[in-house]
């Protein structure tokens, strides 16, 4: 933590205030966007393997799912697009967790 300034967040802590806090911050909805990435995934694969089943209602129930998980993602995108973002210092104080000053040793360095 050398280059950082005091009142930087790591990335880690912002995604745990933003999953305990009202809104939605800039890391969190990364790690929502690679989880809904990872779901496409998941599902494509699901997808192969139910066409090559001999059972198709298995492939009715995936493009169920399909269809579940892009509604999902089109109206996050919706709602983020009218709310906008919550900076993590907002946020922090919000739910009342300040960043410590920094100590005469940290600032001499």
């Amino acid at each position: 933590m050398a280059g950082q300034s005091p009142n930087q967040v790591s990335s880690a802590e912002a995604i745990l205030v933003g999953a305990l806090s009202s809104g939605v911050n800039a890391p969190t909805w990364v790690v929502l966007q690679i989880t809904f990435l990872l779901l496409a995934f998941c599902f494509t694969a699901m997808l192969y393997l139910a066409f090559f089943s001999s059972d198709f209602v298995i492939v009715g129930h995936v493009l169920l799912l399909i269809t579940i998980g892009v509604v999902l993602f089109v109206l996050l995108n919706r709602f983020l697009a009218e709310t906008g973002f919550v900076p993590v210092e907002q946020q922090m104080q919000e739910i009342g967790i300040h960043k410590p000053e920094a100590t005469e040793k940290d600032k001499s360095n």
